[in-house]
């Protein structure tokens, strides 16, 4: 199964070095898609051998990761990882992915940090609680961590779908939208990284995102 990693960025260049030769000691493809870094995060990625697609404005991380869908749907590539540049989410996690997805014809596999949710922040931790409960009804398939954006999704998902949310919705939109085409969406247990670093998440912009594409998406789904 051919896979590349896409990694959205946005002046990352303090993990993005080692994420990238954690990836490619793997075997694996990295396209690195920079969301208007102005740091070193661009020339680090390209120095050590990542595709690197350039936004030149800040566009979303939703942005992002639909410019590196397309790369991999136009290079021949059967599934697509997605993880964060921020160092939150570890290579060493990548085969549990592989494995899974090598076995069944589920089309999107998503991390799930909630069965060992070590230093996660309690507000997070609640917030993504709240979220994933909401998502599990509204699929009507168990999501234990929806908000996860270390997962793999098979090229075929991103054939039948239509992804136009440019913000973190995304990782909401991809699990509403995969459901609604009949496929089905399993978790892989990951680990849990956090060391004090700022999200760049808004509890309260993001979540109103949240819930205004929800409602725009229930409203379109019983039209």
């Amino acid at each position: 199964m051919k896979t590349c990693v896409v990694i959205p960025t946005y002046n990352e260049e303090k993990e993005i070095g080692g994420l990238t030769l954690g990836i490619k000691a793997q075997g694996l493809s990295v396209v690195v898609v920079d969301d208007g870094s102005n740091d070193s995060t661009v020339r680090i990625a390209e120095e050590l051998g990542a595709v690197v697609l350039r936004n030149m404005k800040n566009h979303g991380k939703g942005a992002s990761l639909i410019k590196g869908f397309n790369y991999a749907l136009t290079h021949g590539f059967d599934a697509v990882v997605t993880m964060d540049g921020d160092g939150q989410h570890l290579p060493s996690d990548l085969p549990s992915f592989l494995g899974a997805a090598r076995q069944t014809d589920t089309g999107v596999f998503i991390g799930n940090r909630m069965h060992r949710p070590k230093n996660m922040p309690l507000h997070r931790l609640i917030i993504n609680g709240m979220m994933s409960w909401f998502v599990s009804g509204i699929i009507r398939q168990n999501v234990p961590d929806s908000q996860c954006g270390f997962r793999l999704i098979k090229c075929d998902v991103l054939k039948k779908i239509n992804l136009i949310t440019s913000n973190y919705e995304i990782e909401t939109e991809i699990l509403i939208k995969t459901a609604a085409v009949g496929l089905k969406i399993e978790s892989v247990p990951i680990n849990t990284v956090y060391s004090g670093e700022k999200s760049r998440i808004n509890p309260f912009i993001d979540t109103l995102r949240f819930l205004r594409y929800i409602v725009r998406e229930l409203w379109t789904l019983k039209s």
